[in-house]
């Protein structure tokens, strides 16, 4: 009972526009000590030091780290538009290619507030320009956002994993399916949505003094980079070459060499 009290409590604070490291925090040792009073300190450090010592976690804080240079160095921000341009002669094109990158991104990050952010800043402007259903949009952003909870590597399947003691690659291969067919899903609705509502998904003018072709190949240059990144961080761990932790290493390096590549590293 005291648990869900605690859950209801901190979901009223974040409502009300608490801070959420001092939400979490807050309750968390309020009702710490309301429920097993000062002895919950006792226990404390040795709770601190095996989180401290506990290599899967290490992965997360990497994941982040890969995720923000890739926003940070405007990669991400270069696949949206180019993938954009490759469905905008389509209705509902932009909404489309949102959910495409933001599947890439999902694999690239795993990081849902960095992928709903960088599609809300670049892809939304856009949509709304070409006079998109705000709804379609919004939920759009939001719907393909949230895939980096389930698309690997997710840093949600690294914490669930620690805390069942189920190795962390086997649920990462068991989520790959689950989340392609999410994306479908998606896609499938967008273009229902269009074909019923043509106003509220307009197509993109394409380009003029642009063939087809050089946007085929601008598209392909923003879309290969992330996605090699993607596969050599996953593949080293369904291979059996590197740990989650390891390959989480590797794409906070991988993304170090990309800005480089690009001439987006500051």
């Amino acid at each position: 009972m005291i648990g869900i009290i605690m859950f209801v409590v901190a979901l009223f604070a974040l409502l009300i526009g608490f801070p959420v490291a001092f939400t979490f925090g807050g309750i968390a040792l309020l009702f710490g000590v309301w429920a097993e009073g000062l002895d919950i300190f006792a226990f404390m450090p040795f709770r601190i030091m095996s989180i401290m010592q506990n290599t899967v976690l290490m992965a997360v804080p990497l994941f982040v780290f890969m995720g923000l240079v890739l926003q940070k160095t405007r990669l991400a921000e270069q696949l949206l538009e180019a993938m954009a341009r490759l469905f905008g002669g389509v209705r509902g094109g932009l909404t489309i290619s949102t959910v495409l990158v933001g599947s890439l991104l999902a694999a690239s990050t795993g990081v849902v507030g960095a992928s709903v952010v960088a599609m809300g800043l670049i892809s939304l402007p856009v949509m709304l320009k070409y006079q998109y259903d705000k709804g379609l949009a919004c939920g759009t952003i939001c719907a393909s956002g949230t895939l980096g909870q389930i698309i690997p590597p997710s840093i949600v399947l690294i914490l669930l994993g620690d805390v069942l003691g189920i190795p962390v690659g086997d649920l990462f291969q068991a989520a790959v399916w689950p989340g392609l067919m999410l994306v479908g899903a998606y896609i499938l609705y967008i273009l229902y949505f269009a074909f019923r509502h043509p106003e509220a998904a307009q197509a993109m003018e394409p380009i003029e003094g642009q063939s087809r072709k050089e946007e085929i190949i601008e598209a392909l240059k923003a879309v290969i980079p992330p996605l090699a990144l993607i596969i050599v961080v996953l593949g080293s761990i369904f291979a059996g070459i590197a740990t989650p932790t390891e390959s989480a290493a590797l794409g906070g390096i991988g993304a170090i060499l990309l800005s480089l590549i690009y001439r987006q590293f500051s």
